[in-house]
């Protein structure tokens, strides 16, 4: 086995204890008011999205929004409201997998991936990241970028 150098082994370690700071603080901590909790349910037809922070205050004002591809800010599909519910119009979107995004501001986010078929989403198959996943994505990105 050979040796492994210093910044080798630093570029390893790195994203590890990123994880496990993060893994630790969802675990550990008490429920934060930042952490942002969306579902979606079909009303009379339409795709509805309620939102909230994790102790039951509605997100107010947040930006929802579908992400490009490589993850930037994409089409924005509104605010959510006082309740921190928004109708969503998806008949513009095509056949395939988006990603949703509800941005409370900085540290305020969720994600959701959704499967759209004809402007219609299968709530069944909808994803929710947590955010510990979102951060890996990042890193691994981050780290694509600089090798």
């Amino acid at each position: 086995m050979g040796i492994i150098d210093r910044p080798s082994m630093l570029r390893l370690l790195a994203p590890l204890l990123l994880l496990g700071s993060v893994l630790q603080g969802a675990l550990l901590a008490p429920a934060k008011a930042h952490q942002i909790e969306s579902a979606l349910q079909y009303l009379n037809g339409d795709l509805q999205l309620s939102s909230s922070f994790s102790n039951g205050e509605p997100t107010q004002g947040a930006v929802v929004r579908l992400l490009n591809a490589d993850g930037t800010p994409g089409q924005e599909l509104g605010r959510t409201d006082a309740e921190g519910r928004l109708s969503l119009d998806l008949s513009s979107v095509g056949n395939g997998t988006v990603d949703l995004q509800v941005d409370g501001g900085p540290g305020h986010r969720d994600y959701l991936e959704l499967p759209v078929q004809d402007g219609e989403v299968d709530l069944n198959e909808v994803v929710m990241f947590p955010f510990s996943l979102v951060m890996v994505g990042l890193l691994v990105s981050v780290r694509r970028r600089n090798d």
